[in-house]
């Protein structure tokens, strides 16, 4: 039997797309052109900051200590979790020399970015956590320079805990900047004189078309849309975690789609029955939100068997996605297409949010098929490296005449040629036929 839909979506995450592209590119076009000046009136226009762009050091120090113990030895635990995950990364990966042919050597060395920009998004919640995500990560991957940027908070300076957080992160220059204007100063080096190499770290709408739009011009983390969550679940899934899962990760925002992909009738509709009624006992904020998000964007689907249900998994190819089902082993080893994975009824998106190491900065709109979520690799370049001896050179240079020429490339080959030539005269080694055409 075909899986069963029992809730379909009125919408999906290309709906809003366009007008979101075509603010991100005028205000890109505006602030390029208009440098730090056109920057300022965005953040006057759209956010209602006349003050400073750049956080004396001495302010951030200031926020830092006026921040309760107990606050900070949260926020400094959590950091603590994503360094040394981020750390345990850059470990997983070395530089390397190899001898490829005799006489031949060839090798990697990883080198960081100079500078990396980390927008730190500030709207309708303070992400402290998406502070230490992106900064806390370059700096693992030995970045020499971070600049962030968060938007003013409510009209005033950037949030307390969130300023805290990017400081004890790392963060080398804090800008209070918003939106794709954050966005467009990061990649032009507005106010830090530091062009960003890659820039990294959640947000709006406008925000994701900025990024997408500047790729190329900088590296970007991934192509983003509003969170996604994902949850297989079967008959021995608790009905009430699974509604709570959904609606935790719905109250992100009005776009943010929910899905579940159920293995049992009777869960998903106890399912769909609660989850209303948990988005009903929120504050308004994440009420708003989330009801929006479950009503637009929220699928419910009843699969047949384990298989079916993976697939359909790795069709969505979800931000996040949850298994709350028996024999996990197999889910984990048969699932491809996710973000970040997180088995078990005792684990939840929320603690990758916040807390638990890995990061939260990760594919959306079905980009975890080709991409993964933010690391230190994305900091890193994998640059290589070759030598040879004279002998080693020697055939070489004879498989490069011979292949270049089969592709018609004459140039190519006689490179190789001249170094035959000045390194053994008189050689009778077969080259290829001298392209004519």
């Amino acid at each position: 039997m075909a899986a069963t839909w029992l809730k379909r979506a009125a919408k999906t995450a290309a709906s809003n797309e366009e007008v979101a592209r075509t603010v991100a590119a005028e205000i890109i076009a505006t602030v390029e052109a208009g440098g730090e000046a056109a920057a300022r009136d965005y953040a006057r226009r759209l956010d209602a900051w006349d003050g400073p762009i750049v956080v004396p050091a001495e302010e951030a120090a200031q926020v830092a200590a006026s921040v309760p113990a107990e606050t900070r030895a949260d926020i400094d635990a959590a950091i603590a979790h994503v360094r040394r995950f981020a750390e345990a990364q850059r470990d997983s990966i070395r530089d390397f020399a190899i001898e490829v042919a005799p006489g031949v050597r060839a090798g990697q060395r990883l080198v960081p970015v100079s500078c990396v920009g980390a927008y730190v998004p500030t709207g309708r919640y303070a992400h402290i956590a998406s502070a230490y995500m992106g900064i806390a990560t370059a700096k693992a991957a030995g970045v020499a320079h971070v600049v962030a940027a968060s938007a003013p908070y409510r009209g005033g300076p950037i949030h307390p805990l969130v300023l805290y957080a990017m400081h004890r992160a790392g963060a080398d220059t804090i800008l209070t900047l918003g939106g794709a204007q954050a966005i467009a100063s990061l990649a032009f080096g507005l106010f830090s004189g530091r062009r960003a190499d890659v820039i990294v770290g959640p947000g709006n709408k406008f925000v994701a078309e900025a990024k997408r739009l500047l790729f190329g011009r900088v590296g970007i983390d991934v192509f983003a849309g509003p969170s996604e969550i994902a949850i297989i679940a079967d008959a021995t899934a608790d009905a009430e975690v699974v509604a709570a899962d959904l609606v935790g990760q719905a109250e992100h925002g009005h776009e943010s789609p929910a899905w579940l992909i159920a293995l049992d009738r009777g869960l998903a509709e106890r399912v769909m029955a609660r989850v209303p009624e948990l988005i009903a006992a929120l504050p308004p904020t994440a009420r708003e939100a989330a009801a929006a998000a479950w009503r637009d964007y929220g699928e419910v689907v009843v699969c047949d068997d384990r298989e079916e249900a993976a697939q359909i998994s790795d069709d969505y190819a979800s931000e996040h996605l949850e298994v709350q089902c028996a024999d996990l082993d197999w889910w984990r080893d048969r699932l491809v297409n996710y973000g970040s994975l997180f088995l078990g009824e005792e684990t939840t998106v929320a603690f990758g949010d916040k807390c638990s190491g890995p990061n939260h900065v990760l594919p959306t709109k079905a980009a975890a098929r080709y991409s993964a979520g933010l690391s230190v690799h994305k900091f890193l370049k994998p640059l290589t490296w070759q030598e040879a001896t004279r002998e080693g050179a020697k055939r070489l240079a004879e498989l490069t005449s011979r292949i270049s020429r089969l592709e018609g490339m004459e140039a190519h080959a006689r490179t190789a040629d001249l170094r035959l030539a000045k390194y053994f005269p008189g050689h009778n080694l077969p080259l290829g036929r001298p392209v004519e055409v």
